[in-house]
């Protein structure tokens, strides 16, 4: 009896294990390759399945490929004439962390992960320009404007990520971008065009889009090398347009009130802003970003802690008698020195 019962019982486990072992073979059985042979076709789009189709260059570049497709589905043998819809992992799964601090944003009640990441082309954030970090937020936020409060609004908007404002962020950087000028005036409400890899290609030749300004290969862009493409004629249609980003990524979204606060920005002492970066172009469209120099934007962007600049501030009329006192100071040198000139033969008689 007692042998029976063992014998039932190394029989029952054995079953088990090949049971197990059949589920996960099911599971495991095709590999991303495989999946893609069918999904990276783009013939399954004329077929009526748009959504199914996964450019497999653009998912070859994403963090998720390497985990490949059955991290996050699982289909049998069978699939998929089984008929059997592929099963879909959640995204915390993985990330945990973020969808714990996704959950007590504004956000969570309205918008899945999905809404704004698509998993087959999602690209690291510093490869994104923060125009395109913008664009998720644009979908459901058109028509959101600033201009109540924030002077200039449209020039903000071009130079700072909804994402910088709109997250707890606790480190910023500039990180600037080669800009395309020609017929473009952004500080009179042009739309800002960033050079595109194939926009320098001509000005590189068989070089990397880096050489352009790293003109000594050495990975960083020091003040000279910075100087030296800014005064080139060579590059008349081109600058660079620097945006303040963030170091690290957030997705507490909400309102925080000191950002609306301009010395948020325009303040002195911000050792953080010290910290610049140019990101170049790549020809699948992502950017890689190299160091500069510190400091590199500290000046142009800094304005002197607690002093109204002309044109700076919320208050036309203030800018405006800002100028006047400008003008009537200057008026008073120019009247005091032209009255001493036409003075100067009685001053010498007496």
């Amino acid at each position: 009896m007692v042998i029976k019962t063992k014998a039932f019982i190394i029989c029952l486990i054995g079953s088990l294990i090949w049971m197990l072992s059949i589920g996960i073979t099911s599971v495991s059985a095709m590999e991303t390759e495989d999946c893609l042979g069918c999904h990276g076709d783009p013939s399954i789009v004329e077929e009526g399945g748009k959504r199914l189709y996964i450019d497999g260059t653009k998912f070859a570049a994403t963090a998720h490929a390497e985990e490949g497709c059955t991290a996050c589905h699982s289909v049998t043998d069978e699939h998929p004439d089984d008929g059997v819809k592929p099963s879909t992992g959640s995204c915390d799964m993985c990330h945990d962390d973020i969808a714990a601090e996704y959950a007590a944003s504004s956000h969570a009640k309205h918008a899945t992960c999905t809404d704004c990441h698509n998993p087959h082309t999602v690209r690291p954030y510093a490869a994104l320009s923060g125009f395109n970090q913008n664009r998720p937020c644009a979908k459901c936020h058109k028509q959101v404007g600033h201009s109540q409060w924030l002077p200039r609004s449209g020039l903000h908007m071009e130079a700072v990520p909804c994402i910088t404002c709109h997250t707890n962020t606790k480190s910023c950087a500039i990180t600037f971008y080669i800009e395309k000028t020609k017929g473009l005036k952004a500080a009179k409400g042009g739309t800002i065009e960033l050079a595109t890899y194939k926009d320098l290609k001509p000005f590189i030749g068989k070089k990397g889009v880096q050489s352009l300004i790293d003109t000594n290969g050495d990975g960083t862009i020091s003040m000279t090398e910075l100087s030296k493409f800014n005064t080139n004629s060579r590059y008349k249609g081109l600058r660079l347009w620097g945006m303040m980003t963030t170091e690290k990524v957030s997705h507490d979204f909400g309102i925080f009130n000191n950002r609306k606060n301009c010395s948020f920005c325009h303040v002195s002492g911000r050792k953080t802003l010290e910290t610049n970066y140019l990101a170049f172009p790549k020809q699948d469209g992502t950017y890689t970003r190299v160091k500069i120099a510190k400091g590199a934007a500290l000046n142009p962007l800094l304005a002197t802690p607690n002093f109204y600049m002309v044109g700076a501030g919320r208050n036309n009329i203030l800018s405006l008698i800002g100028l006047l006192i400008i003008a009537g100071g200057l008026g008073a040198v120019f009247l005091h020195g032209t009255f001493r000139f036409l003075t100067r033969k009685n001053r010498r008689k007496n």
